[in-house]
């Protein structure tokens, strides 16, 4: 099989194909890396090939910056691009911060801008793949994931599949929470992608969710993704909510943090990827490998552990992180775990290739899974994969407050796609005047004409 990665070139792929390679020999016989990037096919792109030839497979990752040749063949697609690039993400967070707004990339005005400049590229990528490989199946991590799909299912060119590690790594934490084996539990989930809750939690049969709401307190403690949030709306919810939930639950403490930090958190990941690719354009001047890896993997180390946490922003707070990372020392390439969405993925993959079926949880039409939204709704739901495809696991029930947000998220969802789709800045701004997010159709003016003046080129198709 080949496998393509659109976005080759990201900081997370040279971990990615290490894990693959070194876990799953054997599951691929080609990985091509699009990127058009030549500093990033320079430095991430070229630590993926050199990681292969140390596990003994050389020759097996490939480096193009010609979609045309990356799509040919391909079976299957992972999509991970950021137009724009990480400068892009700071302007995204700081037009909305800077009126007092949740500055996210994926949530609010944030996402939405990362959206506008997404969506005409990632569609004409769709297309250029239909007709390369008209069978190859997109499995879609760009941010925001669901609004992504959304898109490219609506345009219909190639069979799409969203995929996030946020609602099955919140799974995984609950249970273990109540110190059970992941297989005896069974959860209930449902919403969007970075807006959904676990509403059920079956622990070989039994209903724990009375018994997490009330230990919530104590389940903050050991969970740092939900230690931000109120207990008392939680347990008055009466679901768990995914870490991202926080933005719509107490945004002005979201604001106050950021600006007590100091920086946001895309000005904090500008600032360790340049760091990590001058990191490892140093080591590769010296044509040591296994230095870049270190460097790349320390760095990468530190980007994951300040993940979400306004407390560690900041040159001054990632000195916690750097330290912790220095002294566990640096993950040799020849380790084999695979997690994250990469993980996920790849079990969507096994699943489809008839290497073992598994239940996920994924962005895919919705069908008859929330019954308040449409059918052709992109929503984040359990479905099972297998050979077949997938099948949705439902119908799924969320408490109503939570039906509420969904709902008014989707609708902003499906007025940008339709502004991306049509060049029209004036659905844009209204429909980003439904997010609940944003303070009406004033403000969102001026953020999607500050938006179109900032980004230039990659917005300049809105009129």
């Amino acid at each position: 099989m080949k496998l393509t990665v659109l976005g080759g070139g990201g900081v997370r792929m040279p971990a990615f194909v290490r894990a693959v390679l070194a876990g799953r020999p054997g599951a691929f016989g080609e990985i091509c890396l699009l990127e058009p990037d030549p500093i990033r096919r320079a430095t991430t792109a070229r630590l993926a090939v050199e990681v292969a030839a140390v596990l003994g497979q050389p020759g097996v990752v490939t480096v193009t910056a010609d979609a045309a040749q990356a799509f040919t063949g391909a079976d299957y697609v992972f999509s991970a691009i950021r137009v724009g690039g990480d400068r892009g993400r700071v302007i995204d967070e700081q037009v909305a911060l800077e009126r007092g707004i949740v500055g996210q990339e994926t949530t609010g005005p944030g996402g939405c801008a990362m959206a506008l400049r997404t969506i005409p590229v990632v569609l004409s990528y769709c297309e250029l793949l239909s007709r390369c490989s008209p069978g190859a199946v997109l499995i879609n991590f760009t941010n925001p994931a669901g609004l992504i799909t959304q898109a490219i299912s609506d345009q219909g060119k190639v069979t799409a599949v969203g995929v996030c590690d946020t609602p099955s790594g919140t799974i995984a934490n609950l249970a273990r929470f109540l110190r059970v084996a992941p297989g005896q539990v069974s959860a209930g989930y449902g919403g969007l992608n970075h807006l959904g809750w676990v509403g059920s939690l079956r622990v070989d049969g039994t209903e724990m969710m009375p018994e997490l709401l009330a230990r919530f307190d104590e389940l903050q403690r050991t969970d740092r993704h939900l230690a931000a949030f109120d207990p008392g709306m939680v347990r008055r919810v009466g679901a768990i909510p995914t870490e991202y939930v926080y933005y719509f639950y107490d945004s002005r403490r979201y604001v106050d943090d950021v600006a007590k930090a100091g920086s946001s958190r895309g000005q904090d990941v500008l600032a360790l990827n340049t760091e990590l690719l001058a990191a490892i354009g140093r080591a590769f001047a010296d044509g040591d490998v296994h230095a870049a890896w270190s460097a790349y993997s320390s760095l990468l180390g530190v980007r994951r552990d300040t993940y979400m946490r306004t407390d560690t922003q900041g040159a001054s707070g990632q000195a916690e992180a750097r330290a912790r990372r220095a002294a566990a020392g640096t993950v040799p390439i020849e380790a084999t775990e695979i997690g994250g969405y990469e993980g996920l993925a790849l079990r969507v993959i096994d699943g489809l290739a008839g290497r073992g079926a598994s239940e996920v949880i994924v962005n895919v039409p919705n069908e008859a899974t929330l019954g308040f939204l449409d059918p052709a709704d992109v929503a984040e739901v359990p479905a099972r994969v297998d050979a077949g495809g997938l099948t949705r696991l439902g119908p799924v029930s969320l408490p109503r407050s939570a039906r509420a947000l969904v709902m008014a998220v989707k609708e902003y969802e499906r007025g940008i796609v339709e502004a991306a789709m049509s060049g029209d800045a004036d659905l844009a701004a209204v429909a980003l005047a439904q997010h609940p997010l944003v303070p009406g159709i004033t403000a969102a003016r001026e953020l999607i004409e500050e938006y179109i003046e900032l980004h230039g080129e990659h917005l300049a198709y809105l009129r």
